[in-house]
């Protein structure tokens, strides 16, 4: 449910930002958050855990906008900070980490091949359903492999650090592959 959830909210997001709708994503995604928020056994970490990923997330497409890797055609609101829409896409992909990618947790080498293959994969996605430009394609995928092959472990980082009480992770966090 969890990955099917992420995957409506992460079209939404991509369609509404490359029509001109970005708020559209936004709400999408927001339902998509409070019914994980409601479902999941600790709410207070997993929207820390959210918050800190959507911050990473806004601070880290911003700097790729403001550096000319990527162009976003609509949402927006401040020029060094990622479109709504994009914040959005972090704050649900944050609820994936402890559900359905929670498999990833503690394999680092595992969370960076992720990475740095499927964050530029989402992007080139987005960029062929016109949600996201690359002004030179080539640069912006070998910045998105080499910059998602650290925030997904990153983020792994984050998600275990705010769990608390880690069922089922066991000693393979702390040593996993």
């Amino acid at each position: 449910m969890n990955f099917v959830a992420y995957q409506i909210a992460w079209f939404a997001c991509v369609l509404g930002g490359a029509h001109q709708l970005p708020w559209v994503g936004v709400a999408v995604t927001a339902v998509a958050v409070a019914i994980h928020l409601v479902l999941v056994p600790a709410p207070g970490r997993d929207a820390l855990l959210i918050l800190t990923v959507a911050a990473i997330g806004a601070l880290w497409d911003g700097l790729l906008v403001g550096l000319g890797i990527l162009e976003y055609p609509s949402g927006v609101v401040l020029p060094w900070l990622a479109p709504v829409w994009i914040i959005a896409m972090w704050a649900g992909f944050a609820t994936t980490l402890h559900v359905s990618l929670r498999w990833l947790l503690g394999r680092w080498r595992l969370a960076t091949l992720f990475g740095a293959l499927g964050g530029p994969l989402a992007y080139y996605a987005g960029m062929r359903l016109g949600a996201v430009n690359f002004p030179d394609p080539v640069v912006a995928l070998a910045v998105l492999a080499g910059g998602w092959s650290i925030l997904m472990p990153l983020a792994c980082w984050i998600a275990i650090k705010l769990d608390f009480d880690p069922p089922g992770l066991g000693d393979e966090v702390a040593t996993g592959p």
